[in-house]
């Protein structure tokens, strides 16, 4: 499933091509070295049909690269690009081809990797597996975050289309991911996840030597009275790129505090339980796509209620 060349087709953007004076002078397909896309330097045959996004996140102590942690979780798994940004490995989880990305974080990271992914590969969703804040009331350390939408706070998205554009998670995913957190008995929340780029001030931290601002101390309250439930950085950056060209995209992160509420923060805990739902969401997404193909179904849908009697 690979949508840049149907993007690349609408009149609507061949008349943006012409109307831009230096189109020309850009590589089409984006920056390529040594016959790869550039910035994750991936084999793009190689790729699996569902992609997690992860950080090298020191709040979470992988311990080592968070890509070959996870990818030790697939069976035969296989490093497919490294880059001095990004690594990538693919493997199969239960029938499922998966391909797992590491590098830093931000929206504005994330952009880099999925350019070259969705521009070359034909995976057809991205869920981002990470850690997270907690800001809703009800929110604890060591809890899952299932986003069903992003508070896009960040700036890179903004270069793509105005904020009133929603980041809402692909319901397809959603669905899995609660899916496997019932099958994980994971304690989990769905909902509203905050995102931004300054990880202190911007998210209503402190900065060095307790700098803050007015307007930054109105954050975590104006969010929280919104129900929203936790904030990160990547979030908005994958879910909104995934809708603007054609995927499927969501998130799951794992909670190591509670501004709202005062919880303290506990370094990576409650992220297997997150790793180990968005492999098994993976699985529920295989069969669900399995399923589709043979029913010829554009969008699934689970007919159990409807035929009862």
């Amino acid at each position: 499933m690979n949508n840049s060349h149907q993007i690349r087709r609408k009149p609507s953007i061949q008349a943006i091509h012409k109307k831009y004076r230096y189109y020309q002078n850009v590589p089409e397909r984006g920056l390529v070295i040594n016959g790869k896309p550039a910035m994750t330097q991936i084999n793009p045959e190689k790729v699996g049909d569902y992609v997690l996004i992860t950080v090298r996140d020191p709040l979470i102590v992988y311990g080592e690269d968070p890509a070959l942690y996870i990818a030790k979780q697939l069976e035969n798994y296989e490093l497919i690009g490294q880059s001095g940004m990004f690594t990538s490995y693919t493997g199969t989880y239960n029938g499922a081809r998966i391909t797992v990305v590491s590098g830093g974080s931000g929206s504005a990271e994330v952009e880099l990797l999925l350019y070259d992914y969705m521009e070359y590969s034909n995976a057809s969703t991205y869920i981002r597996v990470g850690g997270s804040g907690g800001i809703g009331d009800e929110v604890k350390p060591g809890e899952l975050v299932i986003s069903s939408g992003v508070v896009r706070e960040e700036g890179m998205t903004k270069a793509y289309i105005p904020e009133a554009y929603p980041a809402a998670s692909h319901y397809e995913v959603v669905l899995s991911l609660i899916a496997a957190a019932e099958k994980e008995q994971a304690t989990y929340h769905v909902g509203t996840t905050l995102s931004v780029d300054s990880d202190f001030v911007g998210g209503g931290r402190p900065g060095v030597g307790g700098y803050l601002q007015p307007w930054n101390i109105d954050i975590a309250e104006i969010y929280n009275r919104a129900g929203v439930l936790n904030g990160d950085r990547e979030s908005a950056g994958i879910v909104t790129l995934a809708n603007l060209f054609g995927y499927r995209g969501g998130s799951i992160c794992s909670v190591a505090d509670n501004l709202a509420t005062g919880e303290k923060f506990k370094e990576g805990i409650g992220h297997n339980d997150a790793i180990k739902v968005a492999l098994e969401a993976c699985a529920y997404l295989h069969k669900m796509d399995t399923n589709k193909r043979q029913r010829q179904l554009k969008h699934w849908f689970d007919n159990t209620l409807s035929e009862e009697k």
